[in-house]
C-alpha cells in the first residue's frame, strides 16, 4: 500500500518533511530522484545509487515506449527487475519528451501524433495509451498525461494547453481506475506557465479529481530563475497539504532549496549526471569546471568535506586527466566518477534540508544556498 505522511513542518516558512510509503520501500522527503531515462542512470550501478543515498529513481516513459517497448519490460518482470533496482520507481507520462524532442508532431484534443526521434516512425500517444504503458512498466508512481509548452508563450496558447491538460488528466485517472492497479499512485500535473491565474485554475480543477499526489510541471522550459521561484511559491501552497508535491525537472541547488522552502517534497533532474559528463562538478563551495587548467596539478579531492567514493580515492588532477585525454571522447571512468560525486552531493543536500526542517532552522540554513553558482 502507498501512503504519505507529513512528519515535520518549520515555523519560518512552508518547508516540511514527509514519509512516502511504497510497495518497494520508504522515501523520506524532501527527496531528489536521479533520472534513469532508459532504465539506467548512465554509468551507475544500482548498488552505487544506494550508496550515494538515492531512495527513489525516475524512468522515462517516452524512451522506454520507443525502446525496448512496454511489452518487453513487462515480460522481463517490470521496471524494478528490468533495472535491477529494488527501490521505488516513478515514471513520467512521456508528455514532456513528446513536446521537447519530437520536431514532427501534431497535437489534437484527443491525442498527439509524433515522429520517433530515433527512426521517424509515426507514433500516437494519448491519456489512455500513456496510462496503459506506465502500468505495464510497473512503476510505483505514474503521471497523468499532460501538455507542456515552452516559455515564453502567449496566454491564449497556454490556456489551451491548460484545458487540454485538465481534460487529459481526467481521462488518465479514469483509465488508471479501470485498470484497477491499486498498488501504484497516479499524480496529476499542474500546468499554466508563469501565469498566476492559469496556475490557480489548473490546481482547482485537478484537485477536484482527487489525485493522491500532484506535480508542478512546465517549469525550467525557458523562464527566468525568478519566474520559476515565484511560480513554484504560488503553486505549491494551492495543493493539498496532506498530499505529496513534486516539482518536475528543476535541479540547480539554489532552485531545490527555494522550492523546499515553498513546500515541495519531491524533485528530479538530469543535471547531476549530465553536468558530470561535461566535467562539471557540484561541491559545497560551488561548481567546478574541471577542464580548467588550474586543476591540472591539484592533488586534493573534488570536495574536502565529501565522503563519496570519488573524493576518497581520486585527485582533481587525475579526474581532469580523464577528460583531457580526448576532448570528444573522455575516458569512460571520468563521467562515472563525477556522476557518483554529483549524485552524492544532491543526496547530501536533501539530507541537510531534512535536518534543518526537523531542527526548525530551515530559513537560516537555506540562506547559504541563495547565491550558489
Amino acid at each position: 500500500m502507498l501512503s504519505f505522511t507529513v512528519t515535520h513542518k518549520t515555523s519560518d516558512c512552508s518547508a516540511r518533511c514527509g514519509r512516502l510509503e511504497t510497495p518497494h520501500g520508504t522515501v523520506e522527503t524532501p527527496a531528489f530522484m536521479p533520472v534513469g531515462t532508459r532504465g539506467t542512470v548512465k554509468g551507475i550501478l544500482p548498488r552505487q545509487l544506494r550508496d550515494a543515498g538515492a531512495q527513489m529513481i525516475l524512468a522515462n516513459t517516452y524512451h522506454l515506449l520507443l525502446r525496448p517497448g512496454p511489452e518487453v519490460v513487462g515480460e522481463l518482470g517490470g521496471l524494478h527487475r528490468f533495472m535491477g533496482w529494488d527501490g521505488p520507481v516513478l515514471t513520467d507520462s512521456g508528455g514532456y519528451q513528446v513536446f521537447s524532442l519530437s520536431s514532427l508532431r501534431r497535437v489534437g484534443d484527443d491525442n498527439v501524433e509524433f515522429a520517433s526521434h530515433i527512426d521517424g516512425t509515426k507514433i500516437k500517444l494519448n491519456p489512455v495509451i500513456a496510462t496503459e504503458v506506465q502500468n505495464r512498466l510497473g512503476a510505483d508512481i505514474i503521471m497523468a498525461f499532460d501538455e507542456c509548452v515552452a516559455l515564453p508563450c502567449e496566454t491564449e496558447r497556454m490556456a489551451q494547453a491548460v484545458e487540454r491538460t485538465i481534460r487529459w488528466a481526467e481521462q488518465s485517472r479514469e483509465t488508471h481506475a479501470r485498470l484497477g492497479e491499486n498498488d501504484r499512485w497516479m499524480f496529476g500535473i499542474v500546468q499554466g506557465g508563469t501565469d498566476p491565474e492559469l496556475r490557480r485554475y489548473c490546481c482547482e480543477k485537478l484537485i477536484e479529481l482527487d489525485f493522491p499526489g500532484y506535480a508542478i510541471g512546465g517549469l525550467s522550459v525557458g523562464e527566468s530563475h525568478r519566474e520559476m521561484i515565484e511560480t513554484t511559491a504560488l503553486t505549491a501552497p494551492l495543493l493539498p497539504d496532506e498530499k505529496p508535491r513534486y516539482l518536475m525537472g528543476v535541479g540547480m541547488p539554489r532552485d531545490l532549496v527555494a522550492a523546499i522552502g515553498a513546500g515541495v517534497d519531491m524533485f528530479d533532474c538530469v543535471l547531476p549526471t549530465r553536468n558530470a559528463r561535461h566535467a562539471s562538478v557540484f561541491t559545497r563551495q560551488g561548481t567546478l569546471k574541471l577542464r580548467n587548467e588550474k586543476y591540472k596539478l591539484q592533488t586534493g579531492p573534488l570536495d574536502e568535506t565529501c565522503n563519496c567514493y570519488t573524493c576518497r580515492n581520486f585527485s582533481r588532477g587525475y579526474l581532469r586527466h580523464l577528460f583531457m585525454v580526448d576532448n570528444r571522447n573522455p575516458e569512460l571512468l571520468g563521467p562515472i566518477l563525477l556522476s557518483l560525486h554529483n549524485l552524492t552531493f544532491y543526496q547530501y543536500l536533501m539530507a541537510q534540508a531534512r535536518l534543518a526542517i526537523r531542527e526548525n532552522n530551515y530559513e537560516n540554513w537555506a540562506c547559504q544556498w541563495a547565491d550558489y553558482k
